[in-house]
């Protein structure tokens, strides 16, 4: 094993980390935020809201991430729509990640006792107060673990994106091994980069996580 090439290449493969850094960043505020809405559509929401959302789910979560992807990418410029590569991955990352935590959410708001909503009805609190201050913030505590664990799973399927040449820690990988001819060494630097990045992101969030939701986050 050759090393030496790894001091020019730092460059790069830091460029390709905080892209892909970029991309989950985007993901997951915008996917959390879908799926919360979903979450909510799916139980309160008007009939032809809670099929289409079911549609959805059940659409996005039996197809092939890539083949989503590609079809966003290449697929939609047939109807006049051309995306930029990261606008058209964080697209279709976020689709892919609101299906499934959308599900996620739901069943920390089902989980969430119907008492404590009448008893905040009772006092005289809007719908739309209850949800926000007293059912959703026991319901994000409740699934935090398995929200954080799909965040960083959608971390590590980033790397697919790297098929429509978004510069991402994969894509540069890929440039790397192609000029120094040395495929072990510069996957092998790279799934460290992604193990750190994983384990770095998942302390992040379960710190965050215990800051805003409090005590018992893990």
């Amino acid at each position: 094993m050759a090393f030496a090439w790894l001091q020019g290449a730092l460059g790069d493969i830091t460029r390709g980390a905080l892209t892909t850094i970029l991309l989950i960043v985007v993901t997951t505020f915008v996917g959390t935020l879908l799926s919360i809405l979903g979450a909510a559509g799916r139980r309160n929401g008007p009939v032809f809201v809670k099929r289409a959302i079911a549609v959805y789910v059940e659409v996005m979560r039996n197809t092939p991430f890539l083949v989503q992807l590609f079809f966003i990418f290449f697929g939609l410029p047939s109807l006049g729509i051309r995306l930029d590569p990261i606008l058209a991955a964080i697209l279709a990352m976020t689709l892919n990640m609101a299906a499934y935590t959308i599900e996620i959410v739901g069943a920390g708001l089902d989980a969430v006792p119907a008492g404590q909503t009448e008893a905040a009805l009772s006092l005289g609190l809007r719908p739309r107060q209850v949800f926000i201050k007293i059912v959703l913030p026991q319901a994000l505590k409740v699934i935090y673990p398995a929200l954080t664990s799909q965040i960083v799973i959608m971390m590590l399927e980033s790397a697919v994106v790297s098929q429509i040449a978004v510069r991402e820690l994969t894509y540069e990988a890929d440039m790397l091994q192609a000029r120094t001819f040395r495929s072990f060494e510069t996957y092998f630097v790279v799934t460290l980069v992604y193990l750190l990045m994983s384990m770095a992101l998942r302390r992040l969030l379960v710190t965050g996580g215990r800051r805003v939701l409090g005590a018992g986050v893990s």
